[in-house]
This record gives C-alpha cells, structure tokens and sequence, in this order.
C-alpha cells in the first residue's frame, strides 16, 4: 500500500479526497462495513482512514453488594475493520491507533499486527477520555501524550522496541499521521501551545498532519502560517465536513469544541424543512472545498459521520 506522503508526492498540484469511517457496532454484519465504502470508492480516494474507540469500563453490582469490573469493546477491533477491508477492497487504510485504554506494551503489539498485514500508514492519537471522566488519565505504563506514540512508532521504524532483549528486530514502516486543530485542542490554553504540541509530535516522527474539521477556511489558513512560523513543514491536509442540519449547530461545536460562522448560522436556520437545511450545508462545503482548492492543499480530507450522500455531492461538485 502507497504511504500518504509518496500519494501526496505523487500528486502535487493534483489535490485528491481521502474519508474517514466510523467502524459499525460490534454485532453488525460485516455488510454495513462494505456498504459505507462502496458508497464512496468510485470518488477514487487515495485512501481511507478507520476510527478507532477505546473499550468503556463499566461496574455491575453483585448480590452481595460488591461491584465487578467488566471491560465492554462496542466495536469490532481495529485488526478485524482492517482485514475486513483488505479482503475486499484494492485501497490504501489508515487506521488511527490511539493511546487511551492501553499499555504502551499492547498498542506495540497492536502496531506489529498491522505491520504484519502489509499496513504501513497509521494515525496517532492521544484519544477521549474515558466516558465520565473529564480529563485523559493514562493507563499504567501506558501514554499521556500523542507525542509519546509517535517517538514509540519512529523507534519502531528504526527496529527499537520496547522490549530491550528483542535484538536486530525487524524494522517497520509506518507513514505516520497526527492530528492537528485550526481551532485548538480544548486542553490547550492557547493556540501557541497547542502549536508547540503539534511541533512536538512532528519532532517525535509524525510525517503529515489532519486537521479536526472547521467551517471557516479563514482559521485554516491562519493555523497553516503559525505552523510554518513555528517550523513544520509537513504536509497539512484540511478536514471538512457538510452541516446537514438544524440540530448540528449545537451539537457539533458541543462535541468538538470548535465555532460555526454568523454566516453559516444563518443560512441553515432561514429554513424550516431539513431538506433546505441539508442543502445549505452541503453549498457551503461546497464554497470551502473550492477555496482551498485554490489556496494549496494537498488534498480534502472528509469526515462522513456515517452518511455519504452529501460527501458524495461535494466531491462530484469541487473535484
């Protein structure tokens, strides 16, 4: 499979559009998976990228008044999303690999599975917090930062494992990935810092970047030139996605902690029918694909949220 950066090479001054899928629920036939991406694959993305979820704890209470711990995966896991779409699709996969709910001697093991099956492009990610707690609290012996995971993945592509007794270890590939936010990271108490932890990942390994989404191309550009003036110089690839409804200017800025335009606003809420809703999400993204299209980017990277119809329509529109 081609890495993200030699498609990016290949193609300067030929934007391309990759997608990003939400694995279907555990239980799910496999069907859902193949149906989300041949809904997508005559758009010919260069490649797509898998999301991944950390496993929820949950206590139940005995009899006795005593609780158990049960460790609960909602999803398929990130090995089995992959191999169900090698098997059937000729397409590069990038599967995000996070920190949350992990060792650093399982996401290794985890990374090694993916080199195994021919993998060789990954996201690095700090992850959620666990469900009900406010801040990130990393497992023992395992990460705090995204940072951390690229150093561990840019020692794996040197052959230095964690396990010291492990001598001349096979060297591994990885392209890697990291994610970047126009509109900063909501830990972060400003976008300076928030900068200098994406310069730190970039330093650890990391080969590109992929933004959180934004609906106002305006904070895109002025995050790209402070990412320059702070010496990174990969490659940054913006992430979009269509608003296709009233109910999403809540609870889109709500759960990724970013700001839709006055403009924006405005033109979904003139309407009362979510048709006219939906259409007007989808012209915007219109607008903001054309625009950077214009402004040298190397590709749009989309954020389908389960849906493609109007992923669909933009990237028939802009590309």
């Amino acid at each position: 499979m081609p890495k993200v950066t030699d498609i990016i090479n290949q193609r300067k001054g030929e934007p391309f559009v990759s997608f990003e899928l939400v694995p279907p629920l555990k239980g799910s036939d496999v069907n859902v998976l193949h149906k989300s991406i041949e809904a997508l694959v005559d758009l010919d993305p260069a490649f797509i990228n898998v999301t991944c979820h950390r496993d929820e704890v949950q206590y139940i209470l005995n009899d006795n008044g005593t609780y158990n711990k049960m460790t609960l995966s909602k999803r398929p896991s990130t090995l089995a999303i992959v191999g169900a779409i090698m098997q059937r699709f000729d397409i590069s996969i990038v599967p995000h690999v996070i920190c949350g709910g992990a060792s650093a001697a399982k996401i290794e093991s985890e990374l090694l599975d993916l080199h195994f099956m021919g993998i060789n492009n990954v996201v690095a990610l700090r992850g959620d917090a666990e469900p009900g707690y406010r801040r990130f609290i990393p497992e023992p012996d395992g990460f705090s930062h995204s940072s951390e995971l690229v150093e561990m993945i840019d020692h794996l592509n040197n052959g230095v494992y964690l396990d010291p007794s492990i001598k001349n270890g096979i060297s591994t590939d990885f392209c890697i990935g990291v994610a970047g936010y126009p509109e900063k990271h909501f830990e972060a108490a400003n976008i300076e810092i928030d900068i200098m932890h994406l310069k730190q990942k970039v330093d650890a390994g990391a080969h590109y970047v992929v933004t959180q989404m934004f609906f106002d191309n305006v904070k895109f550009y002025q995050f790209r030139d402070l990412c320059r003036k702070a010496g990174i110089n990969v490659p940054i690839i913006p992430g979009l996605k269509p608003l296709s409804s009233a109910k999403q200017i809540q609870s889109i800025p709500q759960a990724f902690h970013l700001d839709i335009p006055n403009e924006l606003v405005a033109k979904i809420q003139q309407y009362n029918d979510k048709e006219s809703q939906y259409e007007a999400g989808v012209e915007w993204c219109i607008a903001q694909c054309n625009d950077l299209l214009q402004n040298d980017v190397p590709a749009l990277h989309f954020y389908t949220m389960g849906r493609a119809d109007n992923v669909r329509r933009i990237v028939k529109a802009v590309m």
